[in-house]
């Protein structure tokens, strides 16, 4: 039984990592919202006034528009993390955890004023008609999809809709235009984005998000690395915004013994309500490393807490990100949601893992800033906890609360990654756009046709220098006296760069695992738990 024992680069570089906003459900058990049987004075204040306003505005009041924003400064009032959503925006807040959504199946990016397919959902009705990654969307039904009035707004507009529905698409391939009809359908949003073996027994699984179809996602992928030899795992949570508490309850089980507790949560009018492993998991023996860093947030914190309570592998990384907060989604009567905060989470130990938010809203959303000077993402001696907030994990070692898990290694932020040709080059695109032209130009050489032969005459294609030369065209230019002074971070930034430019070019030619299999030799929080692993 557990108890407790009585603006810089470096944001630039993390801003990247971090979403801007973290979205919970909780399906285990529908709960009706509890309304007291007598009006409190500020609820009547409420009522007053709108009816002044009603009665006596100069204008026609939009009452409408005036209780939606009365709603969200009644939310905001709370914590940071109760919201109301409008009932216009319910299934577009709710696709990335229900695992799918209605429409075609690519990502695009728009690339001088053109719509340039980025990937094809596997599965997804682009898939089935043959459009391909770097196919060029140049009209939508008939009329023109390319010019300075084309955003993402007009393309989910007239690439997403109802399931059974059919959009033309005339598309540009290397000098060709295509018709396609597709007819939209159900398409998967993935949780896991790539999984590989490290080596002949370390298995990589990135996971995402943790959505309606994460556990199953899982298992195929853990069924997959143990016919591959796989005895020991990497669970890569970094950059997890969380998503449904039962399934993160699920991913916990995967990996505890019958009856460890994984979390439990507590509120005011929510009685304590525990979960337990079951026995079924399908990894509760082998090695295990969770990397996790400030933007690993709720059910990545659930997971990675649970397994460090229980000494079961080892968290490395930085401090997650700390949101321990508990939303049952409330439904409205006229089809929007308030998504309304009832509990806490708590790890076995007891550890408490939101962060506190009594500073005010604005001070909440400044935490990472406040990191940054404090040194916390580069030092890990930085980071003091009061001595009230230690707990014990089940072979006895020290561990904290006050808001996020605490890695067990713990793993610096790289600064050194961004010089100002780097942040220069990100700023103007290039690093997305500039590899994506290469791939498409060249995807039909016999050199490019897999990804070994890539690999083999990557050197060869000068890109680097391709590179160099579309920055200069585009006004991106070193600034030679300051390198001059910064030599070391130069060095470092451009092997950076020139690997990033690999990866982004595998990427476009081979698909989003290609990535990270070129960008793992740089990852530093990767190579530390390889390290650990193999010990």
């Amino acid at each position: 039984m557990l108890h407790k024992n009585h603006t810089t680069k470096i944001l630039l570089c993390v801003s990247i990592i971090l979403t801007s906003q973290f979205s919970i459900l909780n399906s285990l058990r529908a709960q009706k919202p509890v309304i007291p049987d007598t009006a409190s004075a500020g609820q009547l204040r409420v009522d007053e006034v709108m009816s002044l306003i009603d009665g006596n505005y100069v204008d026609a009041p939009d009452m409408d528009r005036m209780g939606e924003e009365a709603i969200k400064a009644m939310l905001k009032a709370l914590d940071p993390h109760s919201m109301y959503i409008p009932a216009k925006d319910v299934q577009r807040a709710n696709e990335g955890l229900e695992g799918n959504f209605e429409g075609v199946g690519i990502s695009f990016q728009i690339i001088d004023d053109t719509i340039v397919v980025g990937s094809v959902i596997d599965g997804g009705p682009s898939e089935k008609v043959g459009i391909m990654v770097g196919d060029k969307l140049i009209r939508i039904d008939g009329s023109p999809a390319t010019g300075d009035s084309i955003n993402n707004n007009f393309v989910f507009k007239h690439l997403r809709g109802k399931k059974g529905t059919v959009v033309s698409i005339d598309i540009l391939r290397q000098g060709t235009v295509y018709n396609f009809e597709i007819t939209r359908d159900k398409v998967p949003i993935y949780s896991i984005d790539t999984y590989f073996m490290a080596d002949d027994t370390i298995g990589y699984i990135r996971l995402v998000r943790f959505a309606r179809t994460s556990v199953d996602e899982f298992r195929k992928a853990l069924k997959s690395l143990k016919k591959q030899g796989m005895t020991a795992l990497i669970l890569d949570l970094r950059g997890n915004t969380g998503g449904y508490l039962d399934i993160a309850y699920g991913m916990a089980n995967e990996f505890l013994s019958r009856g460890q507790l994984i979390v439990y949560t507590e509120g005011r009018r929510s009685p304590r309500q525990d979960f337990r492993a079951n026995s079924r998991g399908n990894f509760r023996d082998g090695r295990l490393a969770v990397l996790i860093d400030e933007g690993s947030a709720s059910a990545s914190e659930i997971l990675s807490g649970a397994i460090q309570d229980w000494d079961r592998g080892i968290v490395i990384g930085r401090r997650s990100f700390g949101k321990g907060l508990v939303q049952r989604m409330m439904q409205l009567k006229d089809g929007g949601q308030v998504r309304l905060t009832t509990a806490r989470y708590y790890t076995p130990s007891g550890r408490c893992i939101q962060r506190p938010y009594d500073g005010g809203s604005d001070a909440y959303r400044d935490d990472l800033s406040q990191r940054y000077k404090h040194g916390e993402l580069v030092n890990a001696d930085s980071i003091h906890f009061a001595d009230s907030l230690r707990y014990r994990t089940a072979h006895g070692r020290t561990v904290y609360g006050g808001g996020g898990i605490m890695p067990d290694i713990f793993v610096p932020i790289d600064t050194m990654r961004l010089s100002d040709y780097y942040i220069s080059l990100r700023g103007k695109g290039l690093l997305n756009t500039f590899p994506m032209q290469w791939a498409d130009t060249h995807r039909g050489m016999p050199q490019v046709k897999t990804f070994n032969d890539f690999l083999a005459n990557y050197d060869s294609f000068g890109l680097d220098s391709l590179l160099a030369a579309a920055a200069i065209e585009k006004g991106v230019v070193r600034d030679t006296e300051k390198e001059a002074l910064e030599p070391e971070r130069t060095a470092h930034s451009d092997n950076y760069l020139r690997l990033m430019l690999k990866a982004q070019v595998a990427r476009d030619l081979f698909g989003i695992d290609y990535y990270y299999m070129v960008m793992k030799d740089f990852d530093d929080g990767y190579n530390a738990a390889l390290l650990q692993l193999r010990r």
